[in-house]
């Protein structure tokens, strides 16, 4: 570590960003203390140097600094973060430091948030199913451990309510070993974190979770912090202590922005609709932090919310997201208008490593068979349906009349479900095997013909009532989503 280096020289202030001057020592991502002259201090960091001057990141507000009166400590080091087993349980703010009441946290180290590259070549294939109890990803769009899949939504649908249903119910399939949540909310609401930290404490969720808050009204350039900051936790507790860590960034679409806007301070010359060239980079840093390393026990998985501006998935920072993961998962306004919660689209959703994490000895024999008969099924009911629009529901064959039965039904059991309710991948396959035994058998293309024979129609039916699969629609209430 570098000696502190004081300096008085500070040249001008734009934005969030101070240029220091006569500075020859500042390396790339230094971590500087700016005191005041009314004795406060605040944090930041070094953007750009030059054998002349330090461009610095401030992580707060600029409001106070007077050009002649403040002095710049270069630390010498990169911003770095405590880390423990401790952190489960707690409420951190945007920049790792405590905002519950608790006491403080005791750290076993401090590490630099911006991780280590996982070298690819030890890097283990995903193939463990997680079931987060909500039957449209367990079923049709499996996350699997060690894999990033972002959540694509827009402005006013429930991504919080399924980001928070997630964090209560997720769980690795099959597995004594250790699971935690890291959760980071970046640039949210005050209502929306309240919301968030209210559903943690009262479901007891908070007690397997660290959770990281930046508001909106914090400094926006907090927000590059965050994520990063959530996931050097996420990796203490899955590399060092060997646990398996879901990862849930909110909102993503945010941290963008403040990507956008320091861009911007620093006049750097704009990319696509005005984020900087560079953002592709940037956030395949973040995402790509997730996954399993050979030989160590613990795993990150990553769910990153997205709201695409003006529901538009060709928007630079969605459009740039599902280049980097590995799928995702679609919410639809229209589904939502029609009051189904959770309102994910399936024909709009993708999860690429799926097939590693279903099957014989994870989720069942037949489930892939049952995924591809539901999304093709799914897929000619809503062709029906827009035949249905032009010529009448009565011109439709008797086919078509039954495809159209089978969307309303797939939509409000399959899709729709409570907010309180956790269903097994059991439960899952059985409403889908229920939902297909509204079409003949003979429609049922996609699946081998020894799994029709012990799940379809009524043979399908005592075999679930056997155990192979479980009844549903009897043992959840159709609980509310809850009020913010």
């Amino acid at each position: 570590m570098k000696f502190e280096v004081n300096y008085s020289t500070i040249e001008s202030v734009a934005g969030p960003l101070v240029v220091v001057g006569k500075v020859g020592t500042a390396s790339y991502n230094e971590i500087v203390r700016i005191r005041l002259p009314s004795g406060e201090s605040r944090l930041g960091q070094v953007l750009e140097t030059t054998s002349r001057h330090a461009v610095v990141q401030v992580f707060g507000p600029t409001d106070g600094i007077n050009i002649d009166k403040t002095s710049v400590s270069f630390l010498g080091e990169t911003f770095r973060v405590g880390v423990s087993e401790d952190m489960l349980g707690r409420i951190f703010d945007g920049q790792g430091r405590p905002r519950d009441i608790k006491s403080e946290v005791s750290f076993k180290e401090k590490r630099d948030i911006n991780g280590e590259p996982i070298n690819p070549a030890a890097r283990a294939m995903p193939n463990d199913f997680i079931e987060t109890g909500i039957s449209t990803i367990d079923g049709l769009n499996t996350l699997v451990r060690g894999q990033k899949l972002p959540l694509f939504s827009a402005s006013g649908l429930s991504h919080n309510e399924l980001t928070a249903q997630i964090t209560r119910q997720a769980k690795v399939k099959k597995s004594n070993e250790g699971f935690a949540v890291v959760f980071a909310g970046i640039g949210i609401t005050y209502d929306d974190a309240e919301y968030f930290i209210n559903e943690f404490r009262k479901t007891g969720a908070l007690s397997r979770t660290a959770a990281f808050i930046n508001l909106a009204d914090d400094p926006s350039i907090e927000r590059i912090l965050t994520p990063r900051i959530a996931l050097t936790t996420a990796e203490y507790l899955a590399y060092d202590r060997g646990m398996h860590v879901l990862v849930i960034l909110n909102d993503m679409t945010n941290y963008a922005e403040a990507l956008r806007e320091l861009s911007s301070a620093r006049e750097e010359v704009p990319g696509r609709r005005g984020y900087p060239g560079y953002m592709y980079t940037d956030l395949a840093s973040i995402y790509e932090r997730a996954g399993i390393i050979k030989g160590r026990k613990g795993s990150i998985t990553q769910l990153n919310v997205v709201t695409m501006p003006g529901d538009d998935v060709t928007h630079p920072i969605p459009d740039l997201t599902g280049y980097i993961t590995e799928g995702q998962i679609f919410m639809a306004r229209d589904l939502h208008n029609k009051g189904i919660y959770p309102e994910v689209n399936p024909l709009g959703s993708l999860s690429r490593l799926m097939s590693n994490g279903i099957g014989d000895g994870k989720t069942r024999a037949d489930h892939s068979n049952v995924k591809d008969q539901l999304f093709g099924a799914y897929a000619r009911a809503q062709d029906a349906k827009s035949l249905s629009s032009i010529v009448g529901a009565e011109a439709l064959s008797d086919t078509d009349k039954l495809y159209l039965k089978f969307g309303d039904e797939f939509e409000n059991r399959f899709i729709k479900q409570g907010f309180y309710e956790d269903r097994t991948i059991e439960d899952t396959l059985s409403i889908g095997w229920e939902i297909l035994s509204i079409l003949p058998q003979s429609e049922l293309t996609r699946i081998k013909p020894a799994y029709i024979e012990e799940y379809y129609g009524a043979k399908g039916k005592d075999a679930r009532a056997r155990g192979d699969g479980k009844e549903t629609g009897k043992e959840h209430k159709n609980h509310p989503k809850p009020s913010k």
